[in-house]
């Protein structure tokens, strides 16, 4: 795989960076772009500290991800021109842990760098007057004047624009893509091997090479009936016995970029669930190829209720029409969460229910109270498209409840009870044309 040249797709992500600051500020009526990397968190009544996030606003400009206590400063180039932006690096005196490298890479050409060895020593290089900055940020990063004021009227036209990915990040997104999937390989040739879901998880992070501290989010590793549980971060020590399916919903980091990937097995290729999950994972690629210019993302994700419980239907799980399920909130039963969600920086990203760049948000679809998307589709956009089937037995329960029981073959539920669910979810691009899966390609390579 060639990679990319960071250096010439960084100068062009730069220039659209400070185009949007312009306007941010322009708009709230600051001078100066003030972003702290953040802080370190203690826990209550300990020395431990939480493990440190870096703030999204600071690493939309710079591939930074470890550096606490540092800062960006920007101020438009009307008021001196040619200066270049200001980055605060913070690298300690420190013998108790790893002191961060001195700066470097494609981005270090581009900014005036000024190192500092306490915190506190940032306070002599922030802009003046602190009350002429837009500071983004969250509390904890407060340095004497410099609180984080987060003017809406900045950051929701930054969080808008962060929904249209420059190049420079589209092959950041690429490059997270290939990191997770060979740790989806591993972790399936441990699942075949019969391993524990802790022993896959490993398998998983040893392959990638990062850890929790590293990952965009707590891998999602269900064998059996865990597959059911939306969020089963647990990670059994033994395996059970028999082992049937499995479900990984597992992610990457590469300079502060995110994937998000989920793919379900079963023990039996020949058998009825495996003939599910195929069924599952051809209708996702039908979803996948809807996201294009100019489609609402709310109907994609009515659209993928109907063609799921037309699945539920040829299997014989419900004996009522796609349309009847929906209708009668059968299908949230089965498929109880959205369609996707907006990722980039962060793995739910910003901006999936921004009306406009000046605020506002789009409602979700009555019914459908957990859909994280509600936006127009427009080129530039990266969205997850992740179907799913379930059987979760308290959502069964509340079937019964409401008067639709005769609506569902309980035997076939009883069927696939053990096996938990499917899904399957890939991160797709939308352009101006034809949509552009970035996950199956890394597969592909992959194999």
């Amino acid at each position: 795989m060639n990679q990319p040249d960071f250096d010439a797709l960084y100068a062009d992500h730069l220039a659209t960076m400070k185009r949007r600051a312009d306007e941010a500020l322009s708009r709230s009526g600051f001078d100066h772009l003030v972003v702290p990397s953040g802080t370190q968190h203690y826990q209550v009544f300990d020395d431990r500290d939480y493990p440190y996030a870096v703030n999204p606003q600071f690493k939309a400009w710079l591939p930074l991800t470890r550096v606490p206590y540092s800062w960006l400063v920007y101020t438009p180039d009307t008021s001196r021109p040619g200066q270049r932006p200001k980055v605060i690096f913070y690298q300690p005196f420190d013998y108790w842990h790893v002191v961060p490298d001195a700066p470097s890479g494609w981005w270090v050409e581009h900014f005036d760098i000024h190192i500092i060895r306490k915190p506190e020593e940032a306070l002599a290089l922030l802009p003046k007057p602190a009350a002429r900055c837009a500071v983004l940020g969250e509390p904890q990063s407060t340095l004497g004047d410099y609180a984080p004021n987060n003017p809406a009227a900045a950051v929701d036209y930054l969080e808008y624009q962060r929904s249209y990915k420059t190049p420079y990040e589209i092959a950041l997104m690429r490059e997270a893509q290939h990191l997770a999937v060979r740790g989806h390989r591993a972790a399936e040739a441990a699942f075949r091997e019969g391993k524990s879901e802790f022993a896959i998880h490993m398998a998983y992070c040893g392959a990638v090479g990062q850890d929790l501290g590293e990952l965009p989010y707590n891998n999602i590793v269900a064998l059996n009936e865990h597959g059911a549980v939306l969020h089963y971060t647990e990670l059994g020590r033994s395996a059970p016995a028999p082992v049937r399916s499995f479900l990984i919903d597992a992610g990457a980091s590469f300079h502060g970029y995110a994937s998000d990937i989920t793919r379900t097995y079963a023990t039996d290729k020949s058998g009825e669930f495996q003939a599910m999950i195929d069924a599952v994972d051809a209708a996702q690629i039908k979803m996948g190829e809807g996201v294009r210019a100019g489609v609402d993302y709310k109907q994609l994700h009515v659209d993928s209720h109907l063609t799921l419980m037309g699945i539920l239907k040829d299997f014989g799980v419900i004996k009522v029409s796609p349309e009847a399920a929906l209708e009668t909130g059968v299908s949230a039963a089965f498929f109880p969460h959205g369609l996707g969600h907006p990722i980039g920086l962060q793995v739910h990203d910003v901006a999936g229910f921004a009306e406009s760049d000046r605020g506002g948000k789009i409602p979700r679809p009555p019914g459908h109270p957990y859909l994280r998307m509600t936006r127009v589709l427009e080129p530039g956009m990266v969205v997850t498209i992740e179907p799913g089937l379930y059987f979760i037995d308290m959502l069964l329960d509340e079937v019964k409840k409401n008067g639709r029981a005769d609506s569902v073959d309980w035997g076939r539920v009883d069927a696939f009870r053990p096996y938990g669910g499917i899904r399957i979810e890939d991160e797709v691009m939308c352009t101006a044309g034809d949509a552009v899966n970035l996950t199956r390609p890394a597969f592909a390579a992959a194999a």
